[in-house]
């Protein structure tokens, strides 16, 4: 996830540019970029980390000009390097570019083949010379994008501008927000509102499959065919604040509803639906060697451990440990050659998690990281990466970049069976099938916030809760309640529904509330008894539910009904409501959500 602005007015693009990149910032910071079109050509100042080293090259070397694009980047391919950072510039064309092109490959050694040499290792520099191609064939610049589209497979916001068509920029939009900002003589395009609130509050919202031909008096859409589009303008009647987390009213709330998009952008490219098989680019650990699994890992991340552990043994058919880090290096554990240690780490910066990959890789075993930012410590440690796709997440209370941890592990877990014999072909089709349905299934969780947020109300008020689930989903009991816990400040305990009877039964009164994570699998029947216990007892039940069940349902207090799904993705959609939950307690509490107290996002320190 990138941001990218452009701009068309009187103004000096450079300092527009750079405000509309402060207020995407959020959207990625390992580097930064503008080109600005003027008398001499184009001028392109670029920089890598946050926008403070850009801010300072803008001052050392200011640029001049009235039309302009800019970019700040979440790296995806290649490092965040100067060369790697957008935007891209060939043969007087220069490319911003939010997504991801899946076929970029394939078009590199095409366009190499012509003779065309590319500076950086990053998908999106095919576009830029995908385009030149096209204009050096006589095309206009909207011609030019219009064709290089056609080739391109994958997801992408572009902006574009040519020294031939100083006065112009061309943008398309492909499942990658982009909006049009229209003011008095100067129009501004961007990745989100917040870039274009000091311009104007009339905005028009491009849609998949469109164009758009910005210019300082005006803005035409088409579709990708060509045809024209009229559309009415927006009047956004927002905040600053409010506009940088695209109307939610907390950054939590807003990463829990990106969910869909950021699965799907973490197996985009991976998966091969017929062949039921997971491509997983680089990695060449020996599988056939491996004799035990270790999966170490903190907080949120170690929940997802828990939740691979079962499918690394389903599919892999291996021994597989999971370790808390900070106590993993210190029990002498039996790594050895033989052993593959997977490391997850939303940062990529967590201290006891680098500090246990130390220690492994001194006694010889291979190494992964799942990670969600490039070029950390963590990836730099490991001997392969596999990064989630959850983009920058700002609230301190992982939602994201944990359902993404659960679909990598989900990926890799069923990659190790496929390149094993374990995982038949057949299988793996059924398998990679329900993950393509997943987003949709989630968005149906999503509908239930408002159902959510009426339990909410029913229940801020309790000052403890525990959190039942059985087999896949024990660990989600666990990471429903530590949402709860570091958002609204209340007690509360995850258990293994089976363990219930063995302690945790004695709490049970009127006055705390059970959640009762009950699906429809093997353990359904198990879950229904501990249902009964917990009424007998006089506690309230909210249970979390498939579609037409009716048992577990008629023993709770409160329903809040899940889509099915094969239980090594169950865990995906039940952490949704939980989520929820925790959130709308938290906004009844009053608490601040988003940096709540005495946490931080990264724990650099043991």
């Amino acid at each position: 996830m990138c941001g990218i602005v452009g701009y068309a007015g009187s103004r000096n693009a450079a300092e527009v540019l750079f405000d509309g990149l402060k207020k995407l910032e959020y959207r990625g910071y390992d580097s930064s970029g503008v080109a600005v079109l003027n008398e001499g050509g184009m001028e392109l100042r670029r920089s890598v980390g946050k926008l403070k080293a850009l801010e300072a090259e803008l001052s050392k070397r200011p640029v001049a000009g009235h039309v302009g694009i800019g970019h700040t980047r979440w790296a995806t391919h290649g490092r965040p390097t100067e060369e790697n950072a957008h935007p891209h510039v060939e043969a007087g064309v220069a490319v911003v570019h939010n997504g991801i092109i899946e076929n970029y490959l394939s078009l590199r050694e095409e366009l190499k083949k012509e003779g065309a040499v590319f500076k950086s290792e990053t998908d999106t520099e095919c576009l830029t010379h995908l385009i030149s191609r096209e204009m050096k064939k006589g095309l206009c610049l909207e011609d030019a994008v219009r064709e290089a589209i056609r080739r391109v497979k994958g997801t992408y916001a572009l902006a574009v501008i040519s020294v031939t068509e100083p006065e112009r920029i061309v943008a398309a939009r492909m499942e990658c927000p982009l909006m049009i900002g229209l003011g008095e003589g100067e129009n501004i395009i961007s990745s989100d509102i917040t870039a274009v609130l000091n311009i104007t509050r009339k905005a028009i919202f491009l849609k998949d499959h469109e164009m758009a031909v910005i210019t300082s008096d005006k803005a035409e859409i088409t579709t990708f065919d060509g045809d024209s589009v009229t559309r009415q303008a927006t009047v956004v009647d927002w905040s600053p604040i409010m506009a940088e987390k695209g109307g939610y009213r907390h950054f939590m709330l807003k990463e829990i509803y990106e969910q869909p998009r950021a699965i799907t952008d973490t197996f985009r490219g991976l998966i091969a639906e017929e062949a039921g098989d997971v491509f997983l680019n680089g990695f060449d650990v020996p599988l056939m060697d491996i004799e035990r699994v270790y999966i170490t890992a903190c907080g949120t991340s170690w929940h997802a451990a828990l939740v691979g552990k079962y499918i690394f043994e389903e599919f892999f058919r291996i021994p597989t440990e999971v370790d808390l880090a900070s106590e993993f290096r210190y029990r002498n554990p039996l790594v050895n050659k033989k052993s593959l240690v997977l490391a997850i780490s939303q940062s990529g910066e967590t201290a006891d998690t680098l500090a246990a990959i130390k220690e492994v890789k001194r006694r010889g075993a291979s190494t992964i990281a799942v990670c969600n930012v490039m070029e950390s410590s963590l990836t730099r440690e490991c001997d392969w990466s596999f990064m989630t796709h959850a983009g920058p997440e700002i609230g301190v209370a992982s939602t994201k970049a944990f359902t993404t941890q659960l679909v990598a592990l989900f990926l890799l877990g069923l990659c190790f069976g496929r390149r094993t014999g374990k995982v038949s072909a057949e299988t793996g089709v059924e398998l990679i099938q329900e993950l393509v349905r997943l987003a949709k299934k989630m968005d149906r969780c999503l509908e239930q916030n408002f159902m959510v947020e009426a339990i909410a109300k029913r229940y801020f008020h309790c000052s403890d809760f525990i959190y039942l689930g059985r087999g896949h989903n024990f660990p989600i009991a666990l990471e429903g309640a530590l949402k709860l816990k570091e958002i609204s400040y209340i007690h509360a305990e995850g258990y293994a529904a089976g363990e219930m009877k063995h302690g945790p039964i004695a709490l049970i009164d009127e006055d705390m509330p059970v959640v009762a994570i009950a699906p429809l699998d093997q353990s359904y029947s198990k879950m229904l008894g501990n249902m009964e216990e917990v009424k007998a007892r006089g506690g309230r039940i909210i249970a979390l539910v498939n579609d037409g069940d009716t048992e577990a349902s008629g023993r709770a207090d409160d329903v809040i009904r899940v889509p099915s799904a094969p239980a090594h993705l169950t865990p995906i959609l039940m952490s949704i409501p939980l989520q929820l939950l925790a959130y709308h307690i938290a906004v009844l509490k009053g608490t601040d959500i988003d940096q709540p107290r005495n946490l931080a996002k990264s724990v650099t320190v043991e």
